[in-house]
């Protein structure tokens, strides 16, 4: 088997296809920058005379009214529970978009990423476990260290201007899409408590509208959205996440019509406006207000050896060491049998950049350190988060700086 360089397979990708990812790059390189800065600001406020502002800010009350069903959580809840979900929306159209017409339709361009996706996901885990096997509550916060956070990732290769060849742009882009579609279901598998069988049944009930307005040929977005709130609040009353509604929402808007004549290469379908539009407003918004008030962890009462307890300590060795030692093992596999090669303009010291870059867990590893954990241990997981992230960041980066060519070269 030899499939194609990721440069030729990029060239067979519809022109709404290839301005669809390099928009995609663009942006979320951007946002890696802004996530950064929100972080940081978050530590300063917690760690400042602002900390009791930002506290009362975290905690601020909020009540939203749905004709007699009234839902008050603090400030924080609603970030976590509300605006999340609308991120994992962009995440799902995302992941829909790329499978039916973009980098994930075919298995050439699947096998690569998917493989490298998984086994970043597996040794993160495995070396987690290994850590804190004999405490069953940290083992709760197993899954933390799986993902990487896209932005931030390729905020940090942005520093690298025009050295980065673009097939390693799209292939950290591809794993971090996949990695997404893992954390979701381990979110739907093992972060799910107290099942609410009446909710559920209106869950359900959203859920079969929206397919038959799919099945239909409806396009209007209208429609889709509405049925999208409810089945978040059903969702938020049933046990399962609410973020996953917006998970279903997105897999739900219709993408291009194979029945009509409209080439589906012109086709502005009804998820591309709306991932259009959705896309800055996560970028710039949602996620440097998630990472705000989720990152202020306070330092002032930390000891050393805080650091190197079985918790954090698993989450950096998880991230900083689990993920290249997935992601590389998995890429030389496959080369080794001939089932892939590396994209244009990479080799193996390439592609441990990569994987360190790919260490970088923060808002998706955050997200699922809310769920795992609601005591000191947040606190920890936290601390661990951030340090793998910074650290992975500064590997990664420092590492492509000296090994990059100065010009991106042929595929090796």
């Amino acid at each position: 088997m030899d499939p194609t360089p990721a440069v030729a397979r990029m060239a067979r990708l519809p022109e709404r296809a290839l301005q669809a990812l390099a928009d995609f790059l663009r942006l979320e390189a951007a946002a890696g920058i802004v996530l950064i800065a929100a972080a940081a600001l978050a530590l300063l406020c917690a760690n400042s005379p602002l900390q009791q502002l930002y506290d009362g800010f975290r905690g601020l009350p909020v009540a939203v009214v749905f004709g007699e069903l009234r839902i008050a959580k603090p400030l924080l809840l609603w970030i976590n529970d509300g605006l999340m979900a609308v991120f994992f929306l962009l995440v799902s159209l995302e992941i829909k978009r790329e499978s039916l017409t973009g980098q994930l339709a075919g298995r050439e361009q699947l096998l690569l990423p998917l493989a490298c996706a998984c086994a970043g996901v597996a040794v993160p885990a495995l070396l987690f476990t290994a850590l804190n096997h004999g405490d069953a509550a940290a083992m709760r916060g197993w899954a933390v260290p799986t993902a990487t956070d896209i932005a931030f990732a390729l905020g940090v290769l942005a520093l690298l201007g025009s050295r980065v060849p673009s097939g390693m742009k799209l292939l950290l882009s591809t794993i971090a899409v996949v990695d997404d579609l893992i954390a979701i279901l381990i979110i739907a598998l093992f972060y799910s408590h107290g099942l609410s069988l009446a909710a559920l049944v209106w869950a359900g009930a959203a859920l079969a509208l929206m397919l038959l307005l799919n099945r239909r040929g409806t396009t209007a977005l209208t429609p889709y959205l509405l049925l999208g709130a409810v089945l978040w609040v059903a969702m938020l009353k049933s046990g399962v996440h609410a973020t996953l509604a917006g998970v279903a929402t997105g897999l739900m808007i219709p993408h291009v019509n194979r029945r009509n004549t409209i080439p589906d290469a012109v086709e502005h379908s009804p998820l591309e406006y709306l991932e259009h539009a959705l896309h800055p407003w996560v970028a710039y918004a949602i996620l440097p207000l998630f990472a705000f008030a989720n990152a202020g962890l306070v330092l002032g009462g930390l000891r050393l050896q805080d650091a190197f307890a079985a918790l954090p300590l698993g989450i950096v060795l998880a991230l900083v060491l689990g993920k290249p030692v997935g992601i590389v093992g998995a890429a030389l596999a496959l080369r080794a049998l001939r089932w892939a090669r590396f994209p244009a303009g990479m080799d193996g010291r390439a592609m441990l950049g990569l994987g360190l870059l790919c260490g970088i867990g923060f808002t998706m590893s955050l997200f699922i350190a809310s769920l795992a954990y609601s005591d000191l241990r947040y606190e920890e997981a936290v601390l661990g988060v951030l340090a793998a992230s910074v650290i992975a960041a500064l590997l990664g980066l420092t590492w492509l700086r000296a090994v990059l060519p100065k010009q991106p070269q042929g595929e090796r």
